[in-house]
């Protein structure tokens, strides 16, 4: 077969970023946010396998996890949420496998490069829907902690997923800065979600003596032994602490939500935003998820995952590309 040589003037008219991709291959940038969809589509794909359990095809998977959920809301949201687990019931098995069905396709998508785009869509379409009818606004109307996943670990699914969209920018600071509302959209989600973390520490539901210990003993019931011992351990030094404690882990989360503005302590802040989201996964029990009863791995991989995607790139690494 003859080859096909390419004259000058097929060269001048490729654009730079066919240059790039031709010459020096996908940027730091651009590897960094595929692997953070990977990712992303690991946790979609975690939650499927937990969706697919057993008792979750059974009624008591909305009368124990998706009915108590309402409670707390305003009429306005409770009664839509009791009429779609009203219509579950009488078709458990067949809702269930959609939703398990669904959130298997969305990590399918995000393993997939072609439908990235589809699956992050979906993701967002999707987490929206949960939180409401599933999570019940992940206790934002009820007072929830923090540490008990509020404000919903799927609105974090759809916060991770409007970060991760793939855009032309290959070259930025971090993935989040190269993102569809750039640096200030970033910035601002990030400020916003620690803020909500702070409030809710201080909130007079929250904020007593024994307000995080009973939170934490509560998770206990169900465990496996060793994770009954690290519960019992936590409340142990929560105990009678609950008011200090809270107050200093609302300071921590304006820290982090200011930090982040600040270049020189980006790194402090996603630091500290880690070590809160393995500490509060702890308190989550890793989800619930041996318990055969979770449908998700809760809000500590997602928090964590979120920092992940705001790590600074390499200036040095950066640099190299151009």
């Amino acid at each position: 077969m003859a080859s096909h040589a390419v004259s000058r003037d097929e060269v001048l008219h490729w654009s730079a970023r066919e240059v790039s991709d031709a010459v020096m291959g996908p940027t730091r940038l651009e590897v960094r946010r595929r692997t953070l969809q990977v990712a992303l589509g690991v946790v979609w794909f975690v939650d499927a396998a937990l969706q697919f359990q057993p008792v979750m095809f059974t009624k008591s998977f909305v009368t124990n996890a998706l009915e108590p959920t309402a409670s707390g809301n305003p009429w306005l949201f409770y009664r839509p949420m009791l009429w779609a687990d009203h219509l579950m019931i009488h078709g458990i098995a067949w809702w269930n496998a959609l939703y398990a069905i669904t959130q298997l396709l969305i990590a399918l998508g995000l393993f997939w490069r072609p439908t990235v785009r589809w699956a992050l869509g979906t993701s967002i379409v999707w987490g929206v829907a949960v939180w409401w009818f599933a999570e019940g606004f992940g206790g934002v109307f009820s007072g929830a902690s923090p540490l008990a996943g509020e404000p919903g670990a799927v609105l974090l699914y759809v916060l991770v997923a409007i970060l991760l969209w793939p855009t032309d920018q290959r070259d930025a600071a971090s993935v989040v800065d190269a993102g569809v509302g750039g640096r200030r959209l970033s910035v601002t989600l990030w400020a916003l979600l620690w803020a909500n973390f702070a409030v809710f520490f201080v909130i007079p539901a929250n904020r007593t003596a024994q307000g995080l210990h009973d939170s934490v003993a509560a998770m206990a019931p169900g465990e496996p032994h060793w994770v009954q011992s690290i519960d019992r351990a936590i409340a142990s030094l929560l105990d009678g602490r609950g008011v200090a404690i809270s107050l200093l882990l609302a300071l921590l989360c304006v820290a982090i939500a200011v930090a982040i503005a600040v270049p020189s302590l980006v790194r402090v802040a996603l630091v500290g935003a880690i070590l809160f989201a393995a500490f509060i996964w702890l308190t989550q029990d890793f989800g619930a998820i041996f318990t055969s009863q979770a449908t998700d791995v809760n809000s500590g991989p997602l928090i964590a995952l979120l920092a992940w995607a705001y790590w600074p790139l390499s200036a040095r690494l950066r640099r190299s590309r151009r």
